[in-house]
């Protein structure tokens, strides 16, 4: 039976931590599900997950529905979407049966492409290996989580560019369903009617809809200004945790990069527990040290690992903690002792705090 590669491409950057990962983790496992009760789909379709930050990432080699174990998401700094397609092909080279004479090879691969920010790397030369050696071999489907993201790159690489209006758990509800009825659609015609292309299904516009062909963002470089992420260890247990902030509509100037934006406020989304393999994920080739000022932050989280009350202070090591209990405060990343002081009580005014690629 000749197979229908499904890939996953997950935009795994800081920025989809908290709400926005949780619904794809749940995401991935309602597809999967469907489509096991699916006998076309049974058939035919084999799943892969790539993931993506400032690195790519095989989260889940390309395998049948019936071996396929929907993955927990890990995160990491940047979003390397150039790195990320070369990846891709190279998966593709790799794992892909080509038609022999003797032999019928897979049916055109699907790649669900999902994404919430702009590139951090430089993707001109994976567009030209894409578009030269699988633009018209596979179908790869860009959906842009929200509208700050670069339509216009992404164009570049994709058939189709989705806007998804991601409002509320709903709206995800609606649109995972729409991604397996696409595949159930595409996975008959090809068992059916020997159709090799794909078939989206129909879906709410008010949630799903293309998006405009020359819609761009206003800033390209290394960091995504859309939020301000912060990586933090606990005193207690040593965990890593990242805060998030997110930008608001009324304060949505970009700034040059690389400079500290004391105008530009970021209000609190949370803080999230993360692994060790945050760091394996993030890329830290550049050696520039992008900063934003504590003024422009606004709220301050508990300790996700061990409720501390105060989740962000800063050891001058440049490490980030939290604090609240101990006698003697240490600093996990550099395990120098620390008078921690409010801000007030010492050198007053803002401070220029290193922040993640976003």
């Amino acid at each position: 039976m000749r197979r229908l590669p499904v890939y996953f491409l997950i935009d795994l950057s800081e920025s989809m931590i908290g709400e926005p990962l949780y619904q794809v983790e749940e995401g991935i496992a309602t597809i999967v599900r469907e489509l096991r009760s699916d006998p076309y789909a049974l058939e035919t379709v084999w799943l892969s997950i790539i993931g993506f930050a400032g690195k790519p990432k095989r989260i889940t080699p390309l395998v049948d529905l019936i071996q396929f174990y929907p993955p927990r998401l890990p995160i990491g700094g940047g979003t390397s979407l150039g790195a990320a397609i070369e990846f891709l092909i190279q998966d593709l080279n790799q794992n892909l049966v080509r038609n022999t004479p003797d032999t019928r090879g897979d049916w055109r691969p699907i790649i669900f492409l999902f994404t919430d920010g702009v590139p951090t790397d430089d993707i001109n030369r994976a567009v030209e290996e894409w578009n030269k050696y699988y633009r018209n071999k596979a179908f790869l489907v860009a959906i842009a989580f929200g509208e700050e993201v670069d339509i216009r790159e992404l164009n570049r690489l994709a058939d189709q560019v989705l806007l998804f209006k991601n409002t509320d758990a709903a709206a995800y509800k609606q649109f995972f369903k729409w991604v397996t009825a696409s595949i159930k659609t595409t996975s008959i015609g090809v068992n059916e009617g020997h159709r090799d292309e794909f078939q989206p299904a129909r879906v709410d516009e008010n949630i799903l809809s293309r998006a405009a062909p020359d819609a761009a963002q206003e800033y390209k470089g290394t960091v995504d200004l859309q939020h301000a992420v912060f990586i933090a260890r606990c005193q207690q247990t040593k965990k890593p945790y990242l805060m998030k902030y997110s930008r608001g509509k009324a304060n949505a100037q970009l700034h040059q990069e690389g400079l500290a934006v004391p105008n530009r406020l970021y209000h609190l989304q949370g803080a999230y527990l993360v692994t060790e393999q945050y760091f394996e994920l993030s890329d830290n080739s550049s050696t520039h040290k992008f900063t934003v000022s504590s003024a422009a932050l606004v709220g301050v989280p508990n300790c996700p690992a061990c409720g501390n009350q105060h989740g962000f202070a800063m050891c001058p090591c440049g490490g980030i903690l939290c604090h609240g209990r101990e006698e003697v405060p240490v600093c996990p990343w550099c395990n120098s002792k620390l008078i921690i002081k409010d801000s007030s009580e010492d050198t007053p005014g803002p401070h220029n705090i290193i922040r993640g690629r976003g």
